[in-house]
């Protein structure tokens, strides 16, 4: 049931589609009160329309709100509070189990404080996509797939157990089993509508926008089907889970307008690249991103979906293109019913939102490209706007790299009974892999294509190379065996390894151990080629340092070649069979070549019959015997699953802000420090304090699984934040990892915050610019906030993490007028008072004083990142979920 406000400005209407009667909240009807909208962006006139459904007339949602989304097409600025309701949510297993530890730890809690533990249950539709945990461990085979499923539930019961549980005992729950697909593809093609309804309180059908949030950053990938999504913490998803607005500064919209189309052999994944690139150039952290002009109506909804997916990556909070005739035969294409296509097309051009090439609203500010001018690229080797012409990739890695790490290794190996010799920019992984390009029937089929043609010709990919293939969906596999293509791949060593996220989110799995043994005892910078759109420091592999984002028929066109230290558009992937040079251009597809083969092998049968049961699951997911309870009953002792602190001692009323009195630095870091970096997902080393821990409750090295599968145990995830390999605290200069000093001695972060904590020190980190930029992970923040980390005083924040800090009541600061740790000359001898917190306002300037070792004083200026009224109050409470339970509770 939607929830609906009292909608005071009389904008409810009624909307008849074949033969059914839907309410909607007509923007005609406002624009008689509130003015003219018709040149509001569209992803704003989704929030207007969320405004006048949810509009009361009081302090939740009040008409000024309205009126503040209509006039900024005047002033296109940054604006208002407003408080934002999305129509769903969606999670992933990585993020989704801490989600539902944390729901069921909160009816733990409510109950406690004498509440109704019904009470604590999603009051909107939530789908976890379980994608994130099957790892390469197996590939190159046939029984590649099937074999690192059995090792994933292997390692994983525990975990799937207790989805399975929350999937039982929440209403509104659903749970796709694993093996079926990556969440923002199987929400690209099965869970999103463009419209979406639902009864209303006087059991009216109501017809409304799709919306929604999800616990991973890529959910902007559903923008690209005109659903207005974004990426959010696991607490902020919690929280809207259960009936709490999400609260919001009105965005600025910066339009990005699309001429021209792109030439033979330039990909959609060159195009997002070169996007990547451009607006990280422009700017449009904590923006919209809306798309226009001519060139969006030449590129298919899955380029589009390309594009969208990546907003995290350009740092805008969405990526939004409008809904069009391309929408509507894509819906019709993966299997939406007809009377859904029928109210998408009625509800978008009744209500303005329908895309027209010519159409141009009022932006913040506007950037163009010509598609024609688009190139084939990389990015690389540890960011993904660091774009690269295709001819240059070896320029890059010659002298920039070779120039960091001053060196030319190469090193005898044995591979297959064969001798080789590995070394600087050999590729040692070449990834089909992502929700970004496995999404998109054009880059795999070029794949497959590339992968024939070399067949053809005799070549094989180079054997240090590790190779895998990991499709978003299922229907990706009908359509690669349909076409032949398959095979092709197969033989190219691109076998199916699992349905999931893979080497994209860092479960690559382990390298041949002479080839890992080679570039750990040599310190090579040994390089990996995915279809991926993260490449930071560590977060692929730990043994590998280069890592370049490609398009699919580039990664194999790289397994091939092994190298990109050569470049690959002038020197030869092999010799053929008759020993002549083949060369790229040789096993390049045509686009009518792709274009052929996508048209005769994808129909609309393949999604309906993919998705018909995509809730049962297969044999491995129906032996997962659970039943449904009002809590959860905690395993003593497991490493898995474990009831958080965060609600120990709670009470009914908060206690009052402090300011925060000598605090000691814990990190002082450098810029763009991403999530990966506070809150690592890969592998978890044996020497470090996680491993330790899993030691010394009996776990086998081979039972480690990553951090990202053990998010569900604060005492393993707090272990390993700030405990990425290749963070480097300033505080222990030459030191890569997660070490810190303690009074002097150099020591794991976690030991020593743990010191701290025994002294009843309070902690600060300090960073540079981009902090938290990445992914949406909560643990980031809730790691954060275990170690005693009271507040991060940084240049600049990306807009996910700081709202985690707030959720979690960690003070994010920034510093001002210039102001950076090193013009302050800040240093892990200091210690930091922050003051004004008893009286905190949202955007607030602080005090903090700073005492240095040798008694001497100074203070700076620092803004308070706390950005609205709705944040204080989550910040008061020490978090927002400690927000909701006292006010469910009372």
């Amino acid at each position: 049931m939607t929830q609906v406000g009292k909608d005071t400005l009389g904008t409810r209407s009624t909307l008849s589609v074949g033969g059914k009667e839907y309410a909607y909240y007509s923007f005609a009807k406002a624009a008689e009160t509130i003015g003219d909208i018709s040149r509001l962006p569209f992803s704003m006139k989704s929030l207007l329309e969320n405004m006048l459904r949810f509009e009361d007339g009081g302090h939740t949602v009040s008409v000024d709100d309205v009126k503040a989304i209509a006039a900024w097409q005047n002033n296109p600025v940054t604006g208002s509070e407003i408080q934002y309701r999305p129509a769903r949510v969606l999670l992933q297993d990585f993020t989704g189990v801490p989600c539902v530890v944390d729901l069921a730890a909160m009816r733990d809690a409510i109950s406690a404080l004498g509440g109704d533990t019904a009470k604590i249950n999603p009051q909107v539709p939530v789908n976890l996509v379980i994608d994130h945990s099957v790892m390469v461990d197996e590939f190159g085979h046939p029984k590649a797939m099937e074999a690192n499923m059995e090792l994933e539930y292997a390692r994983n019961a525990e975990r799937y157990d207790f989805l399975k549980w929350g999937s039982k005992s929440f209403k509104n729950f659903s749970a796709v089993p694993p093996g079926v697909g990556i969440c923002h593809q199987v929400n690209l093609e099965h869970i999103g509508r463009c419209v979406w309804s639902s009864e209303g309180p006087d059991g009216e059908l109501v017809a409304y926008p799709d919306t929604c949030v999800g616990t991973d950053s890529h959910t902007t990938m559903i923008n690209g089907l005109g659903v207005l999504g974004w990426g959010v913490g696991g607490i902020e998803a919690e929280a809207a889970m259960l009936g709490q607005p999400i609260s919001m500064l009105i965005p600025q919209v910066v339009g990005f307008k699309l001429d021209g189309k792109l030439t033979e052999g330039v990909t959609a994944t060159d195009l997002v690249l070169t996007c990547v690139q451009m607006l990280r150039e422009h700017g449009v952290v904590g923006s919209f991103v809306e798309f226009y002009g001519p060139g969006v109506s030449t590129l298919s909804l899955a380029d589009r979906a390309t594009i969208a997916n990546m907003a995290p990556e350009y740092g805008a909070t969405c990526g939004f293109f409008g809904i069009d005739d391309k929408t509507l035969e894509y819906l019709r294409l993966t299997g939406r019913e007809d009377h859904q296509i029928e109210l998408v097309e009625a509800y978008a051009r009744e209500q303005g939102l329908w895309f027209e090439p010519d159409h141009e609203p009022v932006f913040s500010s506007t950037l163009g490209l010509d598609m024609s001018s688009v190139v084939p690229s990389l990015a690389g080797p540890k960011r993904p706007q660091d774009k690269v012409a295709l001819p240059m990739v070896d320029e890059l890695f010659n002298s920039d790299l070779k120039t960091t790490y001053g060196k030319d290794a190469a090193v005898r190996v044995d591979v297959e009974d064969t001798h080789h010799d590995i070394g600087d920019g050999d590729v040692v992984i070449a990834a089909i892999t992502s929700c970004t390009n496995t999404s998109n029937p054009d880059v795999l089929i070029a794949a497959g294509l590339v992968a024939k043609k070399a067949r053809e010709k005799g070549l094989k990919p180079k054997p240090w190379v590790k190779t895998s293939l990991a499709p978003g969906s299922q229907v990706v596999t009908d359509y690669l065996i349909k076409s032949g293509l398959q095979d092709d791949l197969n033989a190219m060593g691109f076998d199916l390894v699992g349905y999931g996220c893979t080497t994209c989110i860092g479960n690559s799995g382990p390298l041949a151990p002479p080839i890992s043994a080679a570039i750990n005892n040599n310190d090579i910078v040994a390089a990996s080629v995915l279809s991926g759109n993260r490449n930071f420091e560590g977060r692929v592999s730990p043994d590998v340092r280069a890592n370049f984002l490609a398009s699919p028929p580039l990664v194999v066109a790289y397994a091939l070649k092994g190298t990109v230290t050569e470049d690959i558009t002038t020197t030869p992937l092999g010799i053929d069979q008759q020993g002549n040079d083949v060369m790229l251009a040789d096993v390049w597809p045509t686009n009518a070549e792709v274009h052929e083969l996508r048209a005769a092998n994808i129909d609309r049968s393949m999604f309906v019959d993919r998705y018909a049961n995509v809730y049962e699951g297969d044999e491995h997911w129906k032996a997962v015997k659970v039943e449904a309870s009002d809590t959860y009953n905690w395993r003593p002792g497991s490493t898995y699953i474990a009831s958080p602190p965060f609600f120990d001692g709670m009470t009914m009323t908060p206690p009052p802000l402090t300011d925060i009195t000598d605090a000691k630095p814990l990190a002082i870091l450098g810029d763009s420090v991403t999530t990966d970096h506070i809150s690592p997902a890969g592998s978890i080393k044996e020497d470090s304090p996680a491993g330790e821990y899993l030691k010394s409750h009996q776990i086998a090295r081979a039972d480690f699984n990553s951090y990202g599968s053990r998010r569900g145990n604060h005492d393993v995830m707090m272990r390993g934040t700030f405990a990425n390999i290749r963070i480097k605290n300033e505080m222990v200069p030459g030191v890569e990892g997660g070490e810190t000093t303690y009074n002097g001695q150099q020591m794991p972060i976690y030991d020593a915050a743990m010191r701290h904590k025994d002294d009843g020190t309070p902690l600060v980190v300090i960073g540079g610019k981009e902090y938290g930029t990445g992914s949406s992970r909560d643990w980031a923040a809730k790691g954060t906030i275990l170690l005693g980390v009271r507040a991060v005083v940084v240049e600049s924040f990306e807009r996910i993490h700081r709202s985690n800090l707030v959720g979690m009541g960690v003070l994010p600061l920034q510093f001002t007028g210039g102001d950076t740790r090193e013009t302050l000359g800040l240093s892990g001898d200091d210690t930091f008072s922050i003051n004004g917190l008893t009286d905190l306002t949202p955007g607030q300037d602080v005090q903090v004083d700073v005492t240095k070792a040798d008694g001497s004083t100074s203070s700076f200026t620092a803004k308070c990142r706390i950005d609205t009224e709705n944040e204080l109050d989550y910040y008061r409470h020490g978090g927002i979920l400690q927000y909701v339970i006292r006010n469910l509770a009372a």
